[in-house]
Order: C-alpha cells, then sequence, then structure tokens
C-alpha cells in the first residue's frame, strides 16, 4: 500500500498516522514503542519531582510497574534521542506535583520536536495523596495556570484526563481556553457518545483512548470526532492488533479520502456532519443542531454557498441544485455520482472537499 498522508498535526508537529501508543507506566520506553506501528508513542509516564518519585517507589514496592527514576531528566533526554532516529513521533508524558520541573521537560521535549504530554490522568491513591495525576483536573485554576505556562515554551502540548472525574465537557473547555493542543481522553464507559460532545465543544485535538482494540472500535471513535486513537494493554502482547488498525484505516483513507468522516447529523453525527446536510428548510435534526452550535441558518447557508467556487458547486440536477448540499460518499446517490463521474471528479477528492468545508463550519460556531 502506497504512504497515506494523513494531514495530521499537534502543535506544528506531523503525525504520520493516527493511532497512538498510550503510556503504560514502567513499559512504554523507547525500544517498546518503536516496535509498533503508530503514529506517535506517549513515553512514560514518567515522574519529575521528589513527591512523585517517592509515589511511585512506593507503588513500586506494592508491585507496579512505574518509571521512578531518582534523576529522570538525563533518562528522558536519551529516549527522545532514540525516538529522533525513527519514523515515529516521540511524546513525553510526565507527572508532577509542581510545575518547575514540567517547564523543564517542555523545553527540552521542545527542542527534540516532541510533544508534551501533561499527566492529569492516574488514580493510583500514593498519587493522588501528593496531588498528582487526576487530582489536576479538581483545581481547574491551578490546570488552566500550568498549561499557559507550559506553553509558553512553544512545546507542543497535550492533556490526558479521564472521563467521569469532574464534569468533562468544561473540564475539555478549561484544557482549550488555556491553550493546550489536544486532549488525551480516556473515555471510560462514556465512549465514542463522550468525544463527539468534546469534539462539538472545543477546538482540541482528540485522542480518544478506552477498549480500542479492532477497527471497529477505532471506527467508532473517529466517526464520532476523534483525531486520533491510542492503545495499551491491546498493544502489549505484540504489533497484531496495531497492524491490523493502522491496515484498515489506511485503506478507509486511500478508499474515502476522510478517515474520520463524521456520521450524517440525522444518525447521530457530530457537528462536522454539517457538511452532509441539506438546505435548512425540512423539519429534520439539522435546526436543533445548529441553534446547539451558534451557527444562523443564514451563516450556514452563506458557508456553504462560499465553496460554489470549487467542485462542489456543480451538480444542478441535484437535490438543492449543487453538491455543496449532497451526504456522504458513503451513501448512494444516482444524481451526485453521475455527475462525480462526468466530472472526473473522484470520491476521495469529493471528501476532502467535504472536509474542508467542514471545517469551515466549525470555524463559524459559538464556543462560549
Amino acid at each position: 500500500m502506497p504512504n497515506i498522508d494523513f494531514d495530521l498535526t499537534i502543535g506544528d508537529i506531523k503525525i504520520p498516522n493516527p493511532l497512538v501508543l498510550a503510556s503504560i507506566a514502567g513499559v512504554t520506553n523507547s525500544s517498546f514503542a518503536i516496535s509498533r506501528s503508530v503514529g506517535l508513542a506517549m513515553l512514560g509516564g514518567y515522574n519529575l519531582d521528589e513527591a512523585t518519585i517517592a509515589a511511585a517507589k512506593e507503588l513500586v514496592k506494592k508491585g507496579r510497574s512505574e518509571f521512578a527514576y531518582d534523576e529522570p531528566m538525563p533518562v528522558i533526554k536519551n529516549e527522545l534521542g532514540v525516538m529522533k532516529s525513527t519514523a515515529i513521533i516521540a511524546g513525553v508524558n510526565a507527572r508532577s506535583t509542581t510545575l518547575e520541573p514540567l517547564i523543564e521537560i517542555a523545553e527540552l521535549v521542545h527542542q527534540k520536536e516532541g510533544i508534551l504530554e501533561l499527566n492529569a490522568h492516574c488514580r493510583q491513591p500514593e498519587m493522588e495523596a501528593v496531588g498528582a495525576g487526576q487530582c489536576l483536573t479538581q483545581n481547574p485554576t491551578k490546570l488552566s495556570e500550568w498549561i499557559y505556562e507550559i506553553k509558553q515554551t512553544d512545546v507542543p502540548l497535550s492533556v490526558k484526563v479521564r472521563a467521569g472525574v469532574v464534569d468533562d465537557i468544561e473540564l475539555a473547555k478549561t484544557i482549550d481556553k488555556a491553550g493546550a493542543d489536544a486532549i488525551h481522553l480516556d473515555t471510560m464507559d462514556f465512549g465514542p457518545t463522550l468525544v463527539k460532545k468534546i469534539r462539538d465543544a472545543t477546538t482540541l485535538k482528540i485522542i480518544a483512548n478506552n477498549s480500542v482494540v479492532d477497527y471497529n472500535s477505532a471506527h467508532k471513535m473517529f466517526s464520532k470526532g476523534a483525531d486520533y486513537v491510542s492503545i495499551a494493554r491491546a498493544a502489549m502482547a505484540s504489533d497484531a492488533v496495531l497492524q491490523g488498525i493502522l491496515a484498515e484505516v489506511k485503506s478507509y483513507q486511500e478508499m474515502v479520502g476522510w478517515y474520520n468522516a463524521p456520521k450524517h447529523i440525522c444518525a447521530g453525527g457530530d457537528l462536522r456532519g454539517l457538511t452532509f446536510c441539506c438546505m435548512p428548510v425540512k423539519d429534520c435534526p439539522l435546526h436543533y443542531v445548529l441553534k446547539r452550535a451558534g451557527i444562523t441558518k443564514e451563516e450556514y447557508v452563506r458557508v456553504k454557498e462560499s465553496f460554489n467556487g470549487t467542485k462542489l458547486s456543480e451538480g444542478s440536477n441535484t437535490c438543492f441544485g449543487s453538491m455543496v448540499w449532497c451526504c456522504k460518499i458513503t451513501r448512494p446517490c444516482p444524481w451526485r455520482d453521475s455527475y462525480l463521474q462526468d466530472l472526473s471528479f473522484s470520491d476521495v477528492e469529493y471528501m476532502q472537499l467535504k472536509k474542508q468545508l467542514a471545517e469551515a463550519l466549525l470555524s463559524s460556531r459559538n464556543l462560549e
């Protein structure tokens, strides 16, 4: 299969494919990461200050694997050097009870052209007792301040969180407004439904985690708005699961041109699905969704018609006179498909323009 460009970034870092190896305490180091078929590997989690290092050592005594180095910075620097020689982008998942070590590691990660991941996810009692991990999500002021200060280093920043600890949507909005680039979301029991809500409420890149074990489970996350899916336990035994998912994702991208295309709005899709909607003249879910998104009917029509300078303007005999109003390529339509054939306008080109239209529609949202 030819090399596929997924057009993926976090911050200013280009990511080769939408599979992420999640950090696994005491496991995800460079030697493990380079043996897995991912575009981004989150190394760690690493413990950066005295309190988290001490907590990690207590966990090791209880039989849990941890990266509990007394001097973590040289270790992380070496790991980033190893990853730099591969095609996989390195992320560093780190936890601390103080900001200073996070700033230091952010500067190192930025220098090595990697991605920093602030760990606001761990729920081990030993980590919570010192104020690390998911405790950070319960202090939105502190979390916002840390994100802001870390971003002053210009490092691409992901924040890993666990669903169900606090109000998930407000948490995501806090992370977005503070300036982070991505949210790494452990969806817990909320699954793709929560991914959709966060996609609609923020501009963050979304890395969706939890129970991704095959292409079907990955595709459910993608179709609700995930930019990436991350895998941990299912990747531990071998690379076979990742290889299988990546092969299917590449095949879908090559065939359709939009690997994480949304469902139609009337089928429960996220706001990106507005790109496939009709004129706002019928009694359908479109009206409710536009109101929820803070997009007026007039603005919706204006954005759609702004694409009439593209090939989507063709299709005078389609339902509303141009393909800007047409549906997803996977839904058969003899009128649309006839124009595509006559124009030598491929399914991939059609969907890539629809993706651009979706991005334009999202930019017109009112996120307040």
